[in-house]
């Protein structure tokens, strides 16, 4: 992956909301039902670039800036999905947005689901990419490479994309080490969402790559949790899951090509524009 895969181009409107004792940056791109969208651990709202226009075509997309990531400095607090769920929470009170859906992708996908967990009845639809709901569930040689996430991978990081992001926008570019620091931490700790994922009551679509972090049973349990893969939907969707949840794994991608993949816009627009039922 090069820098230039997370650029499209895509004029948006930057703003700051005062949230939480956080200075929260998001951009708002396009026009029609509100779209919040969230990005991947060390990125910021331009990993998004490729799909952003096909997205901002039909909806008004408000891309964030995760609490130390891209344009919004980082506070005395950790990078904890719960906590940065809040912010977002804050965010649809603070715009005045009604019923938003909700879009994340890995660290965001974290997000969007607790802010789903949390206010339900703030959010209409969830997308959640590429987000794992156990720990145990990422392979082991992942495992071990989030282990050695801290200050000191910052000099091996160089020529990556997040690091050239980190020091284009960031308002304290100098903070990238103190970020990998969080983030490791973060990474470190075990978690379990199952018991969070069978009560969703957000109509919610389960998006991975056929080769992600974590393997396709993984997101095709936590479909089951949600009623889904239990039986035949039949002729009329009659035996689809309750809640209007649905499971999408695409051909031929991965954890670090899904959030610019022209399949990941086209089932997110077809799961947020599908009449209910």
């Amino acid at each position: 992956m090069t820098a230039t895969v997370w650029a499209s181009g895509a004029q948006g409107s930057g703003d700051y909301a005062e949230v939480n004792g956080l200075s929260l940056y998001f951009e708002t791109h396009g026009a029609g039902r509100p779209l919040i969208l969230l990005h991947g651990g060390l990125g910021s709202g331009e990993m998004f670039g490729p799909v952003l226009p096909a997205l901002s075509e039909r909806h008004q997309v408000i891309a964030v800036d995760l609490q130390g990531h891209g344009r919004t400095a980082d506070i005395d607090r950790p990078i904890d999905i719960r906590l940065m769920a809040d912010d977002i929470g804050a965010l649809i009170g603070h715009l005045g947005l009604r019923e938003p859906d909700v879009v994340g992708y890995s660290l965001g996908g974290g997000v969007a689901l607790q802010t789903a967990v949390k206010y339900p009845a703030m959010i209409r639809r969830l997308v959640a990419v590429s987000a794992h709901i156990r720990r145990d569930a990422i392979y082991p040689e992942m495992l071990a490479q989030q282990g050695q996430v801290g200050a000191a991978a910052a000099e091996f990081l160089k020529d990556t994309p997040m690091y050239e992001l980190y020091q284009r926008v960031a308002p304290r570019p100098e903070d990238f080490p103190r970020l990998l620091d969080k983030m490791g931490a973060g990474m470190a700790q075990d978690f379990d969402f199952t018991e969070e994922v069978r009560g969703l009551q957000v109509p919610t679509l389960l998006v991975a790559g056929d080769a992600d972090m974590a393997p396709p049973s993984h997101y095709a349990e936590a479909f089951g949790l949600l009623d889904g893969g239990h039986r035949d939907g039949g002729w009329m969707g009659e035996g689809r899951p309750k809640g209007g949840h649905a499971l999408a794994i695409l051909p031929g991608l991965t954890h670090y090509n899904i959030v610019s993949s022209p399949l990941l816009a086209a089932v997110t627009l077809a799961f947020l524009d599908s009449e209910p039922g």
